[in-house]
């Protein structure tokens, strides 16, 4: 890295999912739908939570900065995907690599945090709920989002000044769908050991961080509560499984990408599939399904929609 960026590579090739024509058409066909119930999802929640007064509470609107970001986490890759699957020759700009590389890292970090906050929201309602409005006013909460903006802005630059610097002279091909970090890292042309090693603990320091702040607020919550009620636990967990449930969907395959990369090909294309695509998705689904404020704004939004069909 001494020459600075000696990258004489403008483009990579993307290897994708697979290489029959029928295959890669039926995957286009499956991930667009996919991808259009994602944006859908993720929309409907944050209209939901803007115009419902009901929902206008700190809970929701972290849900909604989540919805954001996933929609955002699946829109950085997924696109690129669906349109290689109709593409013979499957390649990415330099500068585009570069940018999903930054991206990738910057909403993972962005959503840890953006976890961990919603985490602490319900610490705070559960354990303190006579201090909850003080606590978590408005100004704190504005904070608090701007923060996880913040460290995953400050993520992203500290994995992307380095990358982008690497040595590029031969090898172009990616064995993935998109510009995954560590098989960018493979194609430099230089020792890259020490360097991959430095990048996964940046990335573990990020992710053990927020997992053991989110397993202290669980446990604070479950102890809190089964203390307070004889059925406190499962009250517990009738409140806070939504949320478990998400931190389980993100934060095992973002391990096993970044932080312990597997260097199994079919299983880190599988990961980094679950992680682009079904988190996003399951997401919206949970959160809906599991949660009753949320399923009564879209009763109160459908009957609203209804009577303005009517009056016109």
């Amino acid at each position: 890295m001494d020459g600075g960026n000696q990258s004489i590579v403008s483009e990579f090739v993307l290897l994708g999912l697979g290489h029959s024509w029928d295959f890669q058409v039926l995957l286009f066909m499956i991930f667009l739908t996919l991808y259009l119930i994602i944006v859908t999802g993720n929309i409907v929640i944050m209209t939901l939570i803007i115009t419902d007064p009901h929902l206008h509470s700190p809970m929701y609107f972290f849900l909604a900065n989540l919805s954001f970001v996933d929609m955002w986490l699946s829109s950085n890759t997924t696109p690129k995907m669906i349109s290689d699957f109709l593409r013979e020759n499957k390649t990415i700009s330099f500068a585009g690599c570069m940018s999903q590389i930054f991206f990738s890292h910057f909403i993972a970090g962005l959503e840890m945090v953006i976890l961990v906050v919603m985490a602490y929201d319900r610490y705070v309602a559960i354990c303190k709920p006579l201090h909850y409005s003080t606590v978590m006013s408005l100004h704190r909460c504005m904070w608090l989002v701007v923060a996880a903006w913040t460290v995953g802005f400050v993520h992203a630059m500290s994995q992307i000044v380095v990358i982008v610097q690497l040595p590029f002279c031969g090898p172009r091909e990616i064995d993935s769908f998109f510009c995954d970090r560590p098989l960018v890292i493979n194609l430099a042309c230089m020792d890259s050991h020490k360097l991959k090693v430095l990048m996964n603990v940046d990335c573990g320091v990020v992710a053990i961080t927020c997992f053991i702040l989110l397993l202290i607020s669980y446990t604070h919550i479950l102890i809190t509560v089964c203390q307070n009620s004889k059925t406190g636990a499962s009250k517990a967990l009738s409140t806070c499984t939504a949320h478990i449930t998400v931190v389980v969907l993100f934060f095992g395959p973002c391990i096993f990408i970044y932080v312990w990369p597997l260097n199994i090909t079919w299983m880190d294309k599988f990961l980094a599939v679950f992680y682009s695509v079904f988190t996003p998705l399951l997401n919206p689904a949970i959160y809906t399904l599991r949660n009753k404020e949320m399923k009564n704004a879209i009763k109160r939004f459908r009957s609203y929609y209804m009577d303005f069909k009517r009056n016109n």
